[in-house]
Order: C-alpha cells, then sequence, then structure tokens
C-alpha cells in the first residue's frame, strides 16, 4: 500500500473532518519533503527547517532542540483524534513504533489514558483494523514502574504509547531534582526515561503545549530526543507579561472563526436582559438574577434537545450549565444559592469543583464531573474556579454564567473553550441544539465591543433569545374541495364566513338551490366516488359522464334515498334525478384531477391517529420568569429573543397547549380532541407538582410552542395508519380529493394568494383564497417560493390543487422508517400532469429529499402507464430549486427539471 492510500484508508475510518484531514496530509506532506525528519543521529537542523519553509510559509523556526511542527486546531474540532490518526500513519506509513505523548495537567492527562484505552467511549484508534487485534500498548505515569520491565517483552504490541503529566514532571524538577521517570530502576538497570532516549523512533506529541511550552519540565523532556516532535494546541501563543507571544513552528492554522463558519463547534451567543443597567441593582442582584436567568435558558434547552432526540432518532443529550465562581468561598456560597432557587429544584444536582476538596469529597466531586455527559447522572449545574480548563471536552455544556471579574476578552476565550464541542459531531440546524449561551447581564455590551474587534478570536454575532409570539384563538377547519363547495351549501357558507373580511376572495357559488337537491348531489357524490373503485366500468373521471354509467348512479342513488325522500323522484320527477347526476357529475370531472390508485401504496382508505400514552415529563421543569432576555450571536450578529408572558392568558391551561398543538399539520382538533386534551393535562398536573397556579400560567404561557413541540415529537412515536394491504395493481383509475385540515387564527381572514407577505416567516400560519383554477377554495403555503409557484399556475395550468395528507399514499425509504410523501402540487396542463416539490437550492441533494424523489418518479412512472392504457395525459415528476420560482417564467421552462 503507497503513502497516498494509507492516508486515504486512515480518513476513511477514523472519518476524519476536512481540518483533521488536512493537517494529516501536511505531516504526510512533511515527512516526504524533508525525509532527515525521520532519521537518527545527527541532523542539520537548519538543513530540515529549510527544506520544510518552503513548503510551510508560516514556520520559521522549530523552537526546540528538534524538528517540531504545531498543528492549531480550534477547541472541538477534535485534537485528540488526530493525535491517534498521527500515531496510525507514522506507524503504517514509516514504521514507527513509539510514541510519548505529554498532557499539560491532570485532567487532560487522564481524558488521553481513556481515549487511547480499547472499548472506551471515545477510543482514537475506532475504525483501524490494524489495531483491532493488537491494539497498542498504553504506558502511563503510574503503571511505568511495573509495566518498565515488560516493554521489550515479545507479548506487547509493537506500538507502545507512553502518556505522561507534565505538571507532575514539572513539580518534581522543582529545586533542581531529578524527575521521577528519570531515577534508576533495578528491574531496567537504568531509568525509564535513559530507555525512552535510547529509542531509534521516539515521536514526541504536545498536547495544549503552550500551556508548558518554556518550563523546566519540557526542558528535559528535550533530553529524550526525539525524532520529531508534533504540538496540538487551539492557542499558538505564549502569554508572557509583553503580551501574547505567537508560535513560530506552526504549519496548520485552523482558527476558532473558521470553524464556526464550517460548523463544526457551536455558535457562541451573550445573553442578557432587555433593558438591564446593573447600576440598578446591588452585586448580589445581578448575581442571584444571572443565575436564575441562566437556569431559565438551561431548562428551556434541555427541553430542546430532548424533543430534538425524539424527532430525530437519536441518544438524548442532557445539558448542564456552568458557573464561574470568584473563589472557592465564592463558589461554596453559589452552590447554597443555587440550591436553594426555585424552592430547591436543583438540590443534589448542583457540584462545587475546585481545590477546596481533599479525600471522599474531591473523588466524589471528580466522579460526579466525569459523568457529567451522562443522562442517568444528575449533576445539571457546576460551580468552579480554576479547575476546569483545557481537555475537559464534554459536549453537553450549554449555559455558562461567569460571575468572576475578568477583562471581555479572556471572559471569551476561557467561557467559550468550555463548551464549543457539539454533542452530535455536526450542526443539527436546530438554534438551541447548535448555541452556547454567556449570561452576561452586566458585560453584555463589552462582550459583543471585544467580539468585534479585528483580532477577536471569533466574530461575534448578535442573537435575541424571543420567546414565541402568542397567536390568536387558533381553530381547527375542514377545508372540502370546489366539489364539496359547489354541491353543498353548509361549505360554500362557511368558506363565505372565513373570507368575510375579505372581499376581493372569490367561492364557487352552490349549484342546487333546494335542500331536496343538495341532499340528492351529496348521494350522488358519495355514489359516483365509489364506483371509482370499478375500474372495468369506470376507469378515468371521465367515464362518469358516459349514458350508461349515469344511469347506473341514477339507480343507486334512487335505492339509497330515504322513502320520503325517494317520493320525489317517482316517474314524474324522473329527469329531476337524472339531471342533478348530470351537474353532478360534470362538476366531479371538472373540479379533479384523476388520481390513480397504484399497486405501491397502500390498498383502500388509511386512517391516522395517534394512541393513547402516558406523557414522558421527567425532563421538563421549565421555570417561570417575567423578564425578557435578549441575547446575540458573536460570530454572525443575529439577535434572539426569550420573552415572558407573550400571549393571552387562557382560562384552562391545558388550552394553552392544545392550541398550540393544533400548529401542526398532522394534528385535528375535531378527531383527536380526546387525546389532545390528555396529553395537555399530563403535562398540566406535571407542572402543578413543582409550580404555583400562577407560575404554571406563566410558563405555560411563554413556553407554549416549546412544550407543545415535545409533547408532538412524543406523539409520533404513537402514530398509528390502518390499511387493509398493499396493492398489486392499479385499482382506481381516480380518486376523491381529500379534504384539508388546516389551523388557522380564528380572527385572521384568508388573503389573495396574489399580496406579498412581508413576513414571510409567518406564512405558514395564513390561509390563501382568490383562486379560479385552484380545485380548494382555500389553500396554505409552506413557504412564499410555494405562493409565487401558485400565482404561475393560476396562469398558466388548466387546474392545481396542493395534495392532502394520505391524497397519494406514496411511501419512501428514509432509514427504518417509511414516511409518506405528499408532493406540494398536483398541476394538469395541456398535454401533461405535473407533480411538483419545490426545493431549497442547497438541499437538492440532500437524502430525504432524493428518497422522496425517488418514490414520486415510480409513483409517475405507474400512473403515465395506465394513462397510456386508458389514453389520457401522462405524468412528471418536477424537482425544482426555490431560486428558479420567478414570476416571469412560463410553467414549460420548468419542465426541464423532470426528475428522472
Amino acid at each position: 500500500m503507497t503513502r497516498q492510500q494509507t492516508l486515504h484508508e486512515i480518513n476513511t475510518s477514523l472519518s476524519l473532518r476536512p481540518p483533521q484531514a488536512e493537517s494529516l496530509q501536511k505531516l504526510a506532506t512533511a515527512l516526504e519533503t524533508a525525509p532527515a525528519m525521520n532519521q537518527t543521529g545527527e541532523r542539520d537542523l537548519n538543513g530540515i527547517l529549510a527544506s520544510l519553509q518552503a513548503q510551510f510559509p508560516t514556520l520559521e523556526d522549530f523552537e526546540r532542540e528538534f524538528p517540531s511542527l504545531c498543528f492549531a486546531l480550534a477547541t472541538g474540532v477534535g485534537k485528540t483524534r488526530l493525535m491517534g490518526a498521527f500515531i496510525t500513519y507514522l506507524h503504517q506509513a514509516y514504521g514507527i513504533n513509539n510514541f510519548f505523548v505529554l498532557a499539560p495537567n491532570l485532567t487532560i492527562y487522564n481524558k488521553l489514558i481513556a481515549d487511547f484505552t480499547p472499548n472506551t467511549p471515545k477510543y482514537v484508534f475506532k475504525g483501524i483494523h490494524h489495531f483491532v487485534f493488537q491494539p497498542p500498548e498504553i504506558i502511563t505515569g503510574e503503571n511505568y514502574d511495573y509495566r518498565a520491565a515488560q516493554v521489550q517483552s515479545s507479548l506487547l504490541s509493537p506500538v507502545t504509547i507512553n502518556i505522561f503529566n507534565i505538571a507532575k514532571i514539572n513539580s518534581e524538577v522543582r529545586g533542581g531534582k531529578e524527575p521521577r521517570i528519570k531515577r534508576i530502576k533495578e528491574v531496567l538497570g537504568d531509568s525509564y526515561f535513559n530507555y525512552l532516549a535510547t529509542l531509534p523512533d521516539l515521536v514526541l506529541l504536545m498536547d495544549e503545549s503552550h500551556r508548558y511550552r518554556a518550563s523546566a519540565g519540557v526542558r528535559s523532556i528535550n533530553e529524550l530526543k526525539p525524532l520529531f516532535g508534533l504540538e496540538l494546541t487551539a492557542t499558538p501563543f505564549v502569554e508572557t507579561s509583553r503580551g501574547p507571544v505567537p508560535f513560530k513552528n506552526v504549519v496548520m492554522d485552523y482558527p476558532l472563526a473558521r470553524a464556526m463558519a464550517d460548523g463544526f463547534v457551536k455558535e457562541p451567543a451573550v445573553v442578557t436582559q432587555r433593558g438591564f443597567n446593573a447600576a440598578d441593582h446591588t452585586p448580589e442582584e445581578v448575581e442571584r438574577t444571572k443565575l436564575e436567568d441562566g437556569i431559565r435558558l438551561h431548562e428551556i434547552t434541555k427541553v430542546e434537545l430532548i424533543t430534538y432526540a425524539r424527532e430525530n432518532g437519536v441518544p438524548v443529550v442532557k445539558p448542564f450549565m456552568l458557573v464561574i465562581a470568584r473563589d472557592t468561598t465564592h463558589a461554596a456560597q453559589l452552590l447554597d444559592t443555587v440550591q436553594t432557587l426555585f424552592e430547591g429544584r436543583y438540590q443534589g444536582k448542583a457540584i462545587q469543583v475546585d481545590s477546596s476538596k481533599s479525600g471522599a469529597e474531591e473523588e466524589e466531586m471528580i466522579t460526579r464531573l466525569l459523568a457529567v455527559e451522562s443522562v442517568n447522572e444528575p449533576t445539571e449545574i457546576v460551580i468552579h474556579v480554576n479547575m476546569l480548563k483545557e481537555g475537559w471536552d464534554v459536549t453537553n455544556l450549554y449555559t455558562i454564567v461567569p460571575l468572576r471579574a475578568a477583562n471581555a476578552r479572556t471572559l471569551i476565550e476561557q467561557s467559550i473553550g468550555r463548551g464549543l464541542r457539539l454533542p452530535y459531531g455536526k450542526r443539527t440546524g436546530n438554534d438551541a441544539v447548535d448555541r452556547l449561551n454567556i449570561v452576561a447581564h452586566d458585560r453584555f455590551q463589552e462582550i459583543i465591543d471585544e467580539a468585534n474587534k479585528g483580532d477577536s478570536p471569533i466574530r461575534l454575532q448578535r442573537i435575541i433569545l424571543d420567546a414565541p409570539t402568542a397567536d390568536d384563538k387558533k381553530i381547527s377547519i375542514e377545508i372540502p374541495s370546489n366539489v364539496g363547495v359547489i354541491i353543498d351549501d353548509t361549505n360554500y357558507f362557511k368558506i363565505q364566513r372565513l373570507a368575510e373580511n375579505a372581499a376581493t376572495i372569490p367561492t364557487h357559488e352552490p349549484l342546487f338551490k333546494t335542500e331536496a337537491e343538495r341532499t340528492t348531489a351529496r348521494v350522488v357524490a358519495e355514489v359516483a366516488a365509489n364506483y371509482a373503485a370499478n375500474r372495468d366500468f369506470v376507469p378515468t373521471s371521465t367515464a362518469l359522464l358516459k349514458a350508461d354509467v349515469q344511469q347506473a348512479i341514477a339507480a343507486e342513488v334512487r335505492e339509497r334515498l330515504t322513502p320520503q325522500q325517494g317520493t320525489l323522484f317517482t316517474a314524474d320527477h324522473a329527469a329531476n334525478l337524472a339531471a342533478i347526476v348530470a351537474k353532478t357529475t360534470t362538476v366531479m370531472v371538472q373540479q379533479t384531477i384523476d388520481i390513480p390508485r397504484i399497486l405501491v401504496n397502500p390498498t383502500g382508505e388509511v386512517e391516522t391517529g395517534f394512541h393513547p400514552f402516558k406523557l414522558d415529563v421527567s425532563g421538563l421543569h421549565l421555570q417561570p420568569g417575567d423578564r425578557e432576555l435578549v441575547g446575540q450571536m458573536l460570530r454572525t450578529h443575529e439577535q434572539f429573543h426569550l420573552k415572558a408572558a407573550a400571549g393571552k392568558q387562557e382560562e384552562r391551561l391545558e388550552d394553552y397547549v392544545v392550541f398550540a398543538l393544533l400548529d401542526y399539520d398532522d394534528i385535528d382538533y375535531f378527531s383527536q380532541k380526546e387525546i389532545l386534551y390528555d396529553l395537555a393535562g399530563q403535562m398540566v398536573q406535571h407542572l402543578r407538582s413543582y409550580l404555583s397556579e400562577d407560575e404554571a400560567h406563566n410558563v405555560l404561557n411563554k413556553d407554549r410552542k416549546l412544550i407543545a413541540r415535545e409533547i408532538h415529537a412524543q406523539m409520533l412515536k404513537h402514530f398509528w395508519e390502518k390499511a387493509s394491504g398493499f396493492e398489486v395493481q392499479v385499482s382506481r383509475g381516480f380518486t376523491p380529493l381529500k379534504s384539508c385540515n388546516f389551523t388557522a387564527n380564528a380572527n385572521q381572514p384568508p388573503r389573495s394568494y396574489r399580496e406579498t407577505v412581508t413576513e414571510t416567516g409567518k406564512i405558514k400560519q395564513l390561509l390563501f383564497g382568490g383562486f379560479e383554477r385552484c380545485l380548494y377554495p382555500l389553500q396554505k403555503f409552506d413557504s412564499d417560493t410555494e405562493r409565487r409557484f401558485a400565482v404561475l399556475l393560476e396562469r398558466d395550468a388548466q387546474k392545481w390543487f396542493k395534495p392532502a395528507k394520505g391524497q397519494f399514499q406514496i411511501y419512501y425509504k428514509l432509514g427504518t422508517e417509511q414516511p409518506e410523501y405528499v408532493p406540494d402540487f398536483v398541476a394538469e396542463t395541456d398535454d401533461a400532469i405535473l407533480m411538483v416539490e419545490t426545493k431549497a437550492k442547497t438541499d437538492m441533494e440532500a437524502p430525504d429529499v432524493q428518497a422522496k424523489a425517488d418514490a414520486a418518479r415510480r409513483w409517475c412512472s405507474h400512473a403515465s402507464d395506465y394513462a397510456g392504457e386508458q389514453g389520457t395525459k401522462a405524468w412528471r415528476y418536477l424537482l425544482i430549486p426555490h431560486d428558479e420560482v420567478k414570476e416571469d417564467r412560463k410553467l414549460t421552462d420548468f419542465l426541464r427539471f423532470t426528475s428522472r
């Protein structure tokens, strides 16, 4: 295997991120450019440096007595995994077997040992087949005394990784003493240090090297005379009394700003209260306010994470809040305060982490701290002074409350350095899951200003936490197709009432004038729809206009009418029945697009609903609050708000939840009222278990949408769908258009579809009408792109509509699930029927989009085959990028997006 092939295999096996892969490539390039790096004995350091400088312009000097290269990667990108990649490559490509890894402190030392140990969660060689049966031997500062005697044993792996804590070595060399590693061991006849120094292939890896670059311990380490050194750090400079001094041996620089832009870490945001003035409060009041608001953010984030996990089938992440104290005394006071907030809800859920602990208390503290990522570990608040520095690489830190005086730059760097790692290894697109909140009421503007400086480690962006603005009371409405409106005045007047304040929106008028005619027409429509199942007799909707079909429909209608109604259609009135059948079927043909029932879908009507279940509320402990929080993203300057008491107060607590749940398209109030109020009741009961009635109103009012989203995610696990089986042939030549179930604001009339929507983010809440060619009187759009496409369809299509769930019954494969695909539009033109999906340009190649497209293409192919047999129009599937939807286009211009 060539070295380039080795690089490729390591990249693939370890799933390296681009900056990690680039770093590994630069190491390979360095060794190819300067082969003397890998040679023992006397070497020309200046010659090696000159060779490398041609490849790496940022390399000025090794700054050591041996070649040493620095890889500066931002916190959270994965430096430890990169060390594993370095070791794997050096062993496989160059046969190097001995490595010496330096850690700056006890925390990182213990973490490195864990990460280099097989069968641990973050094992750095996971995926490397070479090390499956013979993993590297790990020798540490604790076990080298007895492992030293076995170091040359043939039973050991050919790869040996020594992991030592430089802080301990530094303490041992004080006063000119020799470090313990240099002391002679009888079993070796020499010191372990001298043994390492004689190895011909020792490579030194220095984690967080900026912490100990000039220490006495490192000067003694120089005597190991390694082949070369590899330094890893997020901050490639040393702090001195004259300011930061940059490293001169950096060959790879991937700063925090790039990591944020590339989505490898969380986005930091600074949070304050709207209009907060620290001068109006005592220091104690400021401190308590920041703690309370930090907990509010923490609880909201907890719900967001639980809901995200349920919606996406991923493990739940338990967030925690970090409080930075001034000193150990202050930390103890904060621990007492935190455990009394919100009626003691955090009793036993907060820990103090600092040097004041010893013995059993220290052991318990470290145990809880190391387990803080576990969802089964109760800690939700960590209070510390200075112990948590580099190496504490948890992924579930989401809220930081700094209560220690520090300049803004230090506060930014230290705070974000602890919480930037992403729990799922990548951005999710959910703001709450991807954001780190720094609560800094009294330092908000100072931090913003510092973040915006040209030399800031990040480009801070503003974010303001907005609580969802409560809409007016919602109603659930059923919108029938035009057929239902034209033949039934009940539907007609319902639509008219919705549009009474929107005079520009026309509605089809009822076709029949008397109640007897309307009753008969409803029966005719029902009977005619049933004839679709008789494919031989009625292969398409047009067949409903044939004389023999209409005679059969009339005969069945006459039988189904009650005796009292039947007397209306005696011999004297037979012509009236025939006329009603003719008019009704004509409307049905004109106001539909034939949608065949295809073999790839379930047969018969599909009914859906949710099974009753016990709501899991264990992770929901939202707290009341009357203050509005304002947040600003430090890099992108976007703002967000978290506003309390934003909406109308409901009389019943359950109504907050039910009305918020009605925003989901798969929830219908009339058919699911019982389970909705059952779940809402469970939530209210939970809130009452730790809140007063007024506090429960407060939480439900300000967090209703967050609560509804969590409940809906749980409901999906209990979703049921009834079908009689699966078809193997086309069972129906056409299917009646289903009614659409929408939720809408009770006091907001429909808009004209031509009306420009200024607040496009709210378009999903709006109803639109005024159509002439749409097969429904009212429609909802998921985006303004859809509204603009409807404008094109009104102009260029013969007829069109947005299908309701269950209309097509097209299912696609996505992981272990088989969700239903509901296309955006169906439109009939002069020579074809189009199934259309509009999608953001950046999402066109997304796996779920392509899976839907594959299922839609197959359906259209089957439908076209059937249409060919009947001499009707073929189907085409169009997948259109959103930026192509412009009103100056013709519908035919989009045929080039036919998905094949």
